[in-house]
């Protein structure tokens, strides 16, 4: 099937008419994102059974068509890993569209595997090898060659397959009601909006800080945050992790002092180090009972530990035995939250809590038996 490049408003109004009765598209974009904090849109390819277009946004000054059609309520978009395609629709509309399939959702619960690569999947399912001599292509460069849109262009040619074979199994196993509560989870927008005054918490090794520290953390990473956002560079630009840390621990007072943080360049004093000492004065000027907290759960038992290696045990005999993948159930974050004492989890709740959960909280409650033999584990309601 020829591709179609559209790189003018009128071919992609044309286009856009072209396909607006679709039930269903295979939708995925290329973007680059190294040196910016949004990530820069340089390719939208979409397809259905008769069309495969690579839709070029660097080209076209009215993306309308094209939005209008993507979240029109009677189109389903179909994606493989669809959360930074939808970052990049929220970017655009500050909204997302409802109607959503994710390929590699679904293959959690058919068995095919966590988290499992497009070019796995395809591979698994489909028996073909896909081309990965364009991985590292700059997508913003222009002209695209053939070889660069046959390539992206694979990666809705081979979805639409999966979507009408994932959808049909699905379909057959009475699991496609299953799935709807996670594809309306991706619908939320609260997974695409930066908070800035709690992205601190998100800093690989903020649990080593406290008191005034975590105040200090708190109000530096919202700052640079902000700045990233202002300035569109990676956090990392602004001030790397390790040197918030360090910020935070030592919390210089005078400008001056600066200059002692390792991983603090001149450079970077030179411009943020006035707003830096006044984000950290400002900081300590916080009263104790509104510092942040970091709420650590009490250390398990070796008791609780060998619960939680029981439960998941049988959590991956119970999902193995409806050929589903475990992780799609539960994690072991959940099944410790469960060993806890806490209620209101996922694993308590709809299809999770109806082929599983309650399983698992049965014999919590000591009314499921569990035997072995060198083969398999068996269970018994007590």
């Amino acid at each position: 099937m020829t591709v179609l490049y559209i790189d003018s408003d009128d071919a992609l109004l044309h286009f856009c008419n072209t396909i607006q009765d679709s039930k269903w598209l295979a939708i995925d974009t290329e973007f680059l994102r190294e040196k910016t904090y949004y990530p820069q849109l340089c390719l939208i390819q979409l397809a259905n059974d008769d069309v495969i277009a690579c839709v070029d946004p660097l080209a076209i000054s009215n993306l309308t068509p094209l939005l209008d059609l993507l979240y029109h309520p009677d189109i389903t978009l179909v994606f493989h890993a669809a959360r930074q395609d939808l970052e990049l629709l929220y970017l655009l509309q500050k909204a997302l569209p409802q109607n959503l399939f994710d390929t590699q959702l679904a293959a959690t619960f058919l068995g095919d595997g966590d988290q499992i690569g497009y070019g796995n999947l395809v591979r698994q399912r489909l028996g073909v090898e896909l081309d990965k001599a364009h991985s590292r292509t700059d997508w913003m460069q222009r002209p695209l060659t053939k070889e660069q849109l046959e390539y992206a262009a694979d990666d809705v040619r081979y979805l639409r397959d999966l979507y009408h074979q994932m959808s049909a199994d699905l379909e057959k196993q009475q699991r496609s009601e299953w799935l709807k509560e996670d594809f309306t989870a991706l619908s939320d927008s609260a997974n695409y909006v930066a908070d800035p005054e709690t992205i601190w918490r998100k800093i690989r090794g903020a649990g080593k800080l406290k008191g005034v520290q975590l105040a200090v953390l708190q109000q530096l990473a919202a700052w640079r945050e902000q700045a990233a956002m202002n300035r569109d560079r990676p956090r990392r630009w602004i001030i790397k992790d390790e040197v918030m840390l360090d910020l935070a621990r030592f919390a210089p007072e005078k400008l001056d002092k600066l200059s002692q943080i390792r991983g603090l360049e001149a450079r970077d004093i030179e411009r943020n180090g006035r707003a830096i000492i006044d984000v950290i004065n400002n900081a300590k000027q916080i009263p104790p009972e509104s510092w942040p907290v970091l709420l650590k759960p009490d250390p398990l038992s070796n008791q609780q530990e060998a619960l939680i290696d029981a439960l998941m045990a049988l959590l991956r005999k119970f999902c193995d035995e409806q050929s589903i993948t475990p992780i799609a159930v539960a994690s072991r974050k959940e099944i410790e939250k469960l060993v806890r004492g806490e209620s209101n989890l996922a694993l308590s709740q709809g299809w999770r809590y109806q082929i599983v959960g309650h399983k698992l909280i049965a014999f919590l409650q000591g009314q499921l038996a569990v035997t072995a033999d060198t083969q398999q584990l068996h269970t018994k309601e007590v």
